[in-house]
């Protein structure tokens, strides 16, 4: 049992993995996202007793979210010190590339830059259709919980993904298309 209040521990249960793949995939590492994930139900937990149950879904949602923007803003701003590179910081030897692996790291962060430019001005045009796109896609969100999650109707998630994706494919269709294509 995790705690005596049954029905904080159901609320966990039924939403630790969302709470969890949020963390990730806003904050980029797994360890943070796990740090994050028990600070929100920590939070959740002290302020129990005051939250109105219909609004927990999109609370633990909003501040998983929030919490991982934040980690992710700070981390940008630290530093390695004596010159040490990403890979060696992590514990990963380097090593020389062969020309096949270099030209497939170049794709891959070609295509990590137009995502990150998609997702950019998706989150400027309309910051609905953002969080739709990353429920749905990126967390793998049921399309119901989704919608409950965002306060919205299954009906009306549909259409802002249909929205984006038409957004999406008219404005970076062209790009997209050339940067997977065979060669």
């Amino acid at each position: 049992m995790l705690t005596g209040n049954r029905e904080f521990n159901e609320i966990y249960e039924k939403y630790k993995n969302l709470v969890l793949k949020t963390a990730y995939i806003y904050s980029g590492s797994y360890e943070a996202a796990e740090d994050i994930a028990q600070d929100t139900f920590l939070k959740l937990y002290i302020g129990f007793d005051d939250f109105r149950k219909d609004n927990i879904p999109s609370w633990l949602y909003t501040t998983a979210k929030n919490a991982s923007l934040n980690y992710k803003k700070k981390a940008g701003r630290e530093v390695l010190e004596n010159g040490d590179s990403a890979q060696e910081a992590a514990g990963e030897p380097s090593r020389e590339s062969t020309e096949d692996e270099y030209f497939g790291h170049i794709l891959s962060d070609e295509k990590k830059k137009l995502h990150e430019r998609i997702m950019g001005a998706l989150m400027e045009k309309n910051s609905r259709w953002y969080e739709a796109i990353m429920l749905v896609y990126y967390l793998e969100t049921p399309q119901a919980k989704a919608a409950e999650i965002m306060g919205i109707r299954v009906e009306v998630l549909h259409s802002l993904l249909h929205r984006a994706k038409k957004w999406i494919r008219k404005r970076y269709g062209v790009e997209y298309e050339e940067m997977n294509r065979e060669v």
